[in-house]
């Protein structure tokens, strides 16, 4: 069974949204980063103070906090409440640093509360945004609101990521407006994030490179993203801006854009960046490179398995895919398998397809079939024409017509050549015609030598050629192989051996044996004659092996000779067992000699029926030789038929004397 299946290719044209690399925000690198749950929120915070802001939110409700550390002091130097203070000796050292900086956190905050309630801009903004980032959006937004008013913009910023939190769109944006008139960079960001949602594409435009220009790297990326989406050539631009700064899908567009260029080189660097921070398709695509050029160079597949895994393992179901067919390429099935499976239970319909041809390789048909259906309901075509091929394995004739009839109206070439076949062998020449030239024309080479083969049936010798020559330039062995005996037939040698060679390359056993003979016979190039009769011998042709045990025998390298005879005479070649009769009776092994004969003339070899009368004659058995000498003259050649004919009368003459 042959496993037929592709890996699919997101679009470039969906980015991911971005927030772990770039979370944290220029103006505060003390954030932590991957909190804000998409990228249009992230860095967008303004702050003068580091620690604050809503770059890292993590919420915690009020209640749940106090329960932690105890009620917040009314002022500053009030007393704990009973129940609150620390007690170190009944707590692990960590849980104690924990409640420590939990109790710091709440003075700090009742510090802030008390001076904002006082009156100070400052304050509140701290306040506001610190609430903001525990997720405490009702208690922070009066003070972000009143130092909002007041003039202060990290403030304003903050207030429309609170408003956009709660829905409130419209009012969110006037926020951002004013903060980035203001010149606050996270917020021009977010202003044009939302310009270019609603449509406004020239406004988000204008934000956007206000901000990327104020050193703001997810505004570069947007802006990068947004030009890129109208085809602009600025794009790449602004993706290394991003880039350098350490956005981590900037670097993977950045790589993508470069690679779609034909610049590898400065491809594989961008996806090097990427995946360095744990981006899951750079590593994917950095593995396929490496791989690619694995071709020439095999120390790289161990570097390709390794970013294949971190892919994997970082959620990414192709590069599982990949890895199962590296390992697998390396021997190792039973890790493919694993990796296969892995893929294939995330929705990988090119791993369901695998893992199938896996479990149809030990005939297991049950779970093979379970896969191929896994691969299909993943959307896999492939998955139908594997059923297919399983349901013809199992001899379910009619089910693996239906697969194939489903996959090639899906398009699928393979499921339409497959088709064919089997309408041809029903004898519905005219129903199979159109699937094969379907196949074809999507490219299937066994479906253009297919065609072929119909043609070349009607006497339609033209038609076969086109269609035999479109399947040899991709490769096909046993098409080149057509076209070689038609050009030898026209007596062009020349164009029959350039055939020939073609045929031989593309594993044609026959083209290899017919190519060797052909130089056999202009008798000048004796050496590469012996290596295309080696080769085709070796892939199982009958006729090469006998070739070259004779010329081994004329070497006296009687001992190679008798192998090639004997592997050619069991796999049924009568001239190969008369030879080999020959070689064993020189070797004074009549007996198995004998079998040998009987063996080739059994089969109708002219030569071995004579030799068996002769001998039978020497043993005094006229009745044995006669009925052999009568077989003989059956079989022929001319040759052979006239000289049992003679031996026929001879002894006919003998018997009644």
């Amino acid at each position: 069974m042959r496993l037929i299946g592709k890996a699919g290719a997101r679009s470039a044209a969906a980015p991911e949204a971005d927030t772990d690399a770039w979370a944290e925000s220029p103006e505060n690198p003390e954030s932590r980063p991957g909190a804000l749950p998409a990228q249009r929120t992230s860095g967008l915070s303004e702050r003068p103070t580091p620690g604050y802001g809503p770059d890292s939110l993590v919420h915690v409700p009020t209640r749940q906090f106090a329960a932690a550390v105890g009620a917040y002091a009314e002022r500053p130097g009030a007393e704990p409440p009973s129940g609150a203070a620390l007690d170190p000796a009944g707590l692990d050292p960590t849980s104690f640093e924990t409640a420590l900086a939990a109790r710091e956190s709440a003075a700090l905050e009742a510090r802030h509360r008390q001076a904002a309630d006082g009156g100070d801009p400052d304050a509140a903004t701290r306040l506001g945004t610190l609430l903001l980032r525990r997720g405490d959006l009702e208690d922070a937004e009066p003070y972000l609101r009143a130092a909002a008013a007041a003039g202060v913009r990290s403030a304003a910023n903050n207030l429309g990521v609170l408003l956009h939190q709660q829905g409130h769109r419209a009012e969110a944006g006037q926020w951002w407006r004013q903060a980035a008139v203001a010149g606050s960079a996270p917020a021009a960001h977010a202003l044009g994030l939302q310009l270019r949602d609603q449509g406004e594409e020239e406004a988000a435009e204008y934000w956007l490179h206000f901000a990327a220009d104020h050193g703001h790297p997810l505004g570069a990326y947007a802006l990068g993203d947004l030009m890129e989406h109208r085809r602009d050539v600025r794009a790449e631009r602004w993706f290394k801006v991003s880039a350098d700064a350490g956005h981590r899908e900037a670097a993977y567009r950045l790589a993508r854009m470069r690679e779609a260029a034909g610049d590898k080189d400065t491809a594989e660097a961008w996806y090097r960046t990427a995946a360095a921070r744990s981006h899951p398709r750079a590593a994917l695509r950095l593995g396929v490179l490496l791989e690619e050029r694995a071709r020439t160079d095999r120390s790289l597949l161990d570097e390709a398995a390794r970013w294949y895994r971190q892919a994997a393992q970082n959620g990414e179901p192709r590069a599982a895919c990949a890895l199962g067919f590296l390992l697998r390429d390396s021997g190792d099935v039973a890790a493919a398998a694993e990796w296969w499976q892995e893929a294939a239970e995330a929705g990988d319909g090119n791993a369901a397809n695998a893992l199938g041809a896996v479990h149809a390789s030990r005939g297991e048909a049950k779970e093979a079939e379970r896969w191929y259906r896994a691969a299909l309901d993943a959307g896999d075509q492939n998955g139908a024409f594997n059923l297919g091929l399983l349901c013809a394995g199992t001899g379910r004739e009619q089910q693996a017509e239906q697969w194939y009839r489903r996959a090639a109206y899906a398009g699928h070439r393979e499921a339409c050549n497959a088709l064919a076949v089997v309408l041809l062998q029903r004898g519905d020449e005219s129903g199979a015609e159109p699937w094969f030239s379907k196949a074809a024309e999507a490219g299937s080479v066994d479906g253009a030598f297919n065609l072929g083969v119909l043609h070349a049936g009607r006497g339609e010798q033209r038609q076969a050629q086109e269609w035999y020559a479109r399947a040899a330039a991709e490769g096909h062995g046993e098409a080149a192989l057509q076209l070689a005996v038609v050009q030898e037939q026209r007596g062009n040698l020349s164009g029959a051996l350039e055939r020939y060679r073609q045929a031989a390359a593309g594993g044609s056993a026959e083209g290899a044996f017919r190519l060797a003979s052909l130089l056999d016979r202009r008798g000048d190039a004796d050496a590469e004659a012996e290596h295309w009769y080696a080769l085709a011998a070796d892939a199982g042709h009958r006729r090469a092996q006998v070739r070259m045990g004779v010329r081994a025998a004329d070497r006296g390298a009687l001992e190679i000779a008798e192998s090639w005879y004997r592997r050619a005479a069991e796999a049924g070649s009568r001239s190969a067992a008369f030879n080999l009769g020959l070689l064993l009776a020189r070797q004074d092994s009549e007996a198995e000699a004998m079998l040998w004969y009987t063996r080739a003339a059994d089969a109708g070899h002219g030569r071995a029926a004579l030799r068996l009368a002769l001998l039978a004659l020497r043993r005094g058995e006229p009745v044995q030789a006669e009925n052999w000498c009568r077989r003989a003259m059956d079989y022929g050649p001319a040759e052979v038929a006239e000289r049992a004919g003679r031996l026929l009368g001879a002894l006919h003459a003998e018997l009644s004397a």
